[in-house]
């Protein structure tokens, strides 16, 4: 157990490394590493892997939702909302055209795709800001803020077309908005009276609602990152007045979790069958850039006057996938809804989608300076 850690471990360290000297994200190059180790070196995930990298995904995603400042998502409510939902709808409906009627995958099996492809990736692009620093900045805001909505209409959609109305749905909805209201006015006297203690009470405290909330979310049959992002959103007012408690959290998870999350979401992609599909896969992949360009970046740039580089990285970012794109894919595959042939050309589309356009918006039309260490300081 403790020799495989060690792998997983250096293998995140050298990604790091090699991150900060070619100055891209590390969480690409975490993904790149998983492919290659996955297929060269047959790395492969267990039990307790799986659970690392799962609370690495949650974390990351409740991390995106608090990254998001209330003032700024009110000023931004429109941009955000209408950019989100053209993110969502333009490569939801070609994504499932091209599947059902040029691929003739069956009507389930074109949902599923619709949705795995309509994506943006919150792991991702959380990550890209962050590091970058743009998160600090209102334009990172704005993207994160954009891709929230974005994935409210994948799960939306994901939940009507293949609801279960159950009682354990009405809880999950039920607590979530409990927590949002209540953890919000509950854990600041908390962490009030205890944050100089290294045992983090507070901390102990929403970690073990986030995990009753992920357990909700399972029995939903849904996944635990949704409540975490809407976690996240209800809690970015409390983490702004605590900024300490914030970058211990960040630190937490961008030392430890996540490395295990990105490495893992790498390990996903066989080479082999990623060849064999080719054609398939290349189709979709550009079936959802091109949908992701045209939905996006007229409105981008012409409906709320970005420069066409800001235009550009914008829509680059909302084209990533990864988080919830693997996640509708391994319903569908679970469920039965799709084959394991399709699963392997959605999955690996969505990793491609995870590293392409991350690449070409950070090298091409990454806005401002670049810092002089991917890390984003905090005072």
């Amino acid at each position: 157990m403790w020799l495989i850690a060690g792998v997983w471990m250096f293998l995140a360290a050298l990604s790091a490394i090699a991150a900060i000297r070619i100055k891209m994200p590390a969480a690409l190059v975490e993904i790149i590493a998983g492919i290659l180790a996955g297929n060269l070196i047959a790395l492969r995930t267990n039990a307790w892997i799986d659970f690392v990298a799962g609370f690495g995904s949650i974390l990351l995603t409740f991390l995106a939702g608090a990254e998001i400042d209330p003032a700024v998502l009110r000023r931004q409510i429109i941009p955000s909302t209408v950019l989100g939902g053209a993110s969502f709808a333009a490569p939801f409906l070609a994504a499932m055209a091209y599947a059902h009627f040029v691929a003739h995958w069956s009507p389930d099996a074109a949902k599923i795709a619709g949705i795995a492809m309509s994506t943006t990736s919150v792991a991702v692009v959380y990550a890209v800001m962050i590091e970058s620093g743009l998160a600090a900045e209102e334009f990172g805001q704005l993207i994160l803020a954009a891709c929230f909505f974005t994935d409210v209409g994948t799960v939306v959609a994901l939940g009507l077309l293949f609801a279960n109305y159950n009682a354990w749905l009405v809880l999950l909805c039920v607590a979530i908005l409990c927590a949002m209201l209540i953890v919000p006015k509950v854990l600041p006297p908390i962490i009030e009276r205890t944050r100089r203690y290294v045992s983090e009470p507070g901390l102990r405290i929403l970690f073990a609602v986030i995990f009753v909330l992920a357990a909700l979310a399972a029995s939903a049959r849904s996944e635990g990152v949704l409540p975490a992002y809407f976690m996240g959103l209800a809690c970015a007012g409390m983490l702004l007045t605590y900024p300490d408690i914030k970058r211990r959290l960040q630190s937490l998870t961008m030392a430890l979790l996540a490395p295990f999350y990105f490495l893992k979401a790498g390990t996903y992609v066989s080479l082999a069958a990623a060849a064999n599909g080719a054609g398939l896969i290349a189709a979709l992949f550009f079936v959802k850039m091109i949908a992701k360009m045209f939905g996006v970046f007229p409105l981008a740039r012409f409906a709320f006057k970005y420069s066409p580089a800001n235009s550009n990285y914008l829509t680059l970012m909302m084209a990533t996938g990864l988080t919830f794109g693997t996640i509708s894919s391994l319903y569908g595959l679970t469920h039965h809804y799709i084959t394991r042939a399709q699963y392997t050309a959605l999955v690996t589309v969505v990793i491609l989608t995870a590293i392409v356009p991350t690449w070409v918006a950070q090298t091409l039309f990454k806005p401002g300076e670049e810092p002089e260490e991917m890390e984003l300081e905090v005072p």
